[in-house]
């Protein structure tokens, strides 16, 4: 058996051979992991902390501070590492069976992705009458034996700058926005850059990126602050035009040229622009043969490669940013919570209905969104951008 002290003279060592940052940057990430351990995770004392992550600079630093501080809250920390992962790969099999522990949190900080569940695609979990492709969804949202934050592609300067924010305003905004979209029928977006989009709801719920994942079963991004839901599939119609960033592949972009997307009954039927909608082309024709092949390997239960290449052009979600530290900087997990835009995602969606290989989040600029209820009442949420309603 390993003794304590050898565990704490190990991440010592770690820890030294990582970039050290400035004193003034080193306190605030300090600050900030402080914060996300005890105001977002609420971590109590024995509580075991699951946090994965790859032997990358940046990622492995903000995992350091966030073992630090779970262990000052008296938790039972645990840092994992495995090679950085992109949308379309599967984590390490020891990564999943990390998860067969049950630990009571689970932080992911990640240069990329934390990656598929190899098993769980292949033969999902089921809990609850419902089915999860990932071990981890399964425990979070299935079991509820579990809590998180996940961070794709974080970066130094976006952790210590959006994680210190105000969490009951938030939470507050969060709220109200929330139950505007469950109530409605239908949500209407429109935009300057040419967004003219209307999406059903109907049995949908919304949910909320809103920094409090202190309750079993809950979680979302660090930096919080969005409310996003899945559009009622096979309605959304009109024309999205992204021109704030988009994800890809294996990348996140900032959009020169906007992107043109003309949506029809759920799905895109045309991509027009420039380079920036060529890539966006080439990254879900790659999921649409990755679905066929992946049924090939067994990789999908026999019959899905279909469903899941069909859905790699289904409109997945919509989202709308309310972290006022947030930026648009080329970094999704930051852009898409930045104030003044709505993303709407291109694949998977949130409700399990619509299972894809991706979900690429492209960022519309001042968005106007008007929630239409059922007895014909318009909500208004945003004007150009504004926030009108907290």
């Amino acid at each position: 058996m390993i003794s304590e002290t050898a565990c704490a003279a190990g991440m010592y060592f770690f820890k030294q051979s990582l970039f050290q940052p400035s004193t003034e940057c080193a306190e605030k990430l300090k600050t900030a992991a402080e914060i996300a351990i005890r105001d977002v995770l609420k971590i109590h004392s024995g509580e075991h902390v699951l946090i994965i992550t790859n032997p990358e600079c940046v990622v492995a630093q903000i995992s350091a501070a966030l073992y630090d501080a779970a262990l000052a809250a008296g938790g039972n920390p645990v840092v994992l590492f495995q090679p950085p992962k992109s949308q379309i790969d599967f984590a390490e099999k020891s990564v999943i069976a990390a998860f067969s522990a049950k630990p009571a949190a689970v932080i992911s900080i990640s240069a990329g992705k934390l990656g598929k569940d190899e098993h769980g695609i292949a033969a999902p979990y089921s809990c609850n009458g419902k089915t999860y492709d990932h071990i981890f969804h399964a425990h979070l949202y299935g079991e509820k034996s579990c809590r998180s934050f996940w961070s794709p592609s974080i970066t130094l300067d976006s952790f210590i700058r959006t994680v210190p924010i105000d969490y009951r305003l938030l939470q507050n905004r969060c709220k109200i926005i929330s139950e505007i979209l469950d109530e409605a029928e239908s949500v209407q977006i429109t935009a300057a850059g040419g967004t003219n989009i209307e999406i059903g709801l109907r049995g949908r719920r919304a949910m909320r990126d809103d920094g409090d994942f202190s309750a079993p079963g809950s979680g979302g991004n660090l930096p919080a602050g969005e409310v996003f839901i899945s559009p009622e599939n096979g309605t959304a119609r009109g024309i999205i035009v992204f021109d704030g960033s988009i994800s890809l592949e294996n990348k996140d972009i900032i959009i020169n040229k906007p992107i043109f997307c003309r949506i029809l009954d759920g799905f895109i039927t045309e991509i027009d622009g420039g380079d920036e909608a060529s890539a966006l082309k080439d990254t879900i024709e790659f999921a649409e043969r990755n679905a066929f092949e992946f049924e090939c390997l067994a990789k999908l239960p026999c019959g899905n490669g279909g469903i899941y290449a069909k859905n790699a052009k289904n409109i997945g979600e919509l989202g709308i940013g309310l972290n006022p530290e947030a930026l648009i900087t080329g970094n999704m997990l930051e852009d898409e919570k930045s104030f003044h835009t709505c993303h709407f995602a291109i694949g998977e969606n949130y409700d399990g209905d619509a299972p894809a290989l991706i979900h690429l989040d492209g960022l519309v600029r001042n968005p106007t969104i008007i929630a239409r209820l059922p007895n014909g009442e318009e909500r208004l949420i945003e004007e150009k951008g504004a926030l009108v309603i907290a």
